[in-house]
């Protein structure tokens, strides 16, 4: 890692820790040269991962893809950056853990994004799974309110 400062590529980590659930790892380095000290978070990144797509297209897994549509279902939505970044690091986590022979289809990950969303954001969620699951009318809507209305759910889930 280069030092942000003198550009110097011989920097050591100085203290390693666990952040964000686990998902990510935050470092602070000190550069070698300049002694100046700087903090590192490193994430978990998926890699070669294939989505089959509904029409039955392979595609190369695309975290942007995943962040565009997350970003906006909670637009106007008040969250934090740190917030956002546990949201897409814990959904990757579980499309990980679902992914048969490295590939995973466009459902699964929609499912995964809705059960996550329906926890974090239930306005989110309603975007989401609007365009998701193709809403068509108001009927669509409210099916899916009443669905997620509290006097619908078992008390002991």
């Amino acid at each position: 890692m280069f030092c942000p400062v003198c550009n110097c590529k011989d920097t050591n980590v100085v203290d390693s820790r666990l952040a964000g659930d686990g998902l990510s790892v935050r470092r602070r380095r000190r550069c070698a040269k300049c002694d100046f000290r700087f903090s590192t978070t490193e994430e978990m990144q998926i890699l070669e991962l294939t989505v089959i797509k509904r029409d039955g297209r392979h595609e190369v897994y695309n975290r942007e893809k995943l962040e565009s549509g997350i970003v906006h279902a909670l637009e106007k939505r008040s969250y934090t950056k740190d917030e956002f970044k546990l949201l897409i690091n814990k959904i990757e986590r579980d499309i990980q853990k679902k992914a048969s022979r490295n590939e995973i289809t466009t459902h699964d990950i929609g499912e995964l994004v809705m059960k996550y969303l329906e926890k974090f954001d239930k306005i989110a969620y309603i975007r989401f799974a609007s365009v998701y699951r193709q809403f068509e009318d108001v009927s669509s809507f409210q099916k899916e309110l009443r669905r997620m209305s509290p006097k619908n759910t078992r008390k002991n889930k």
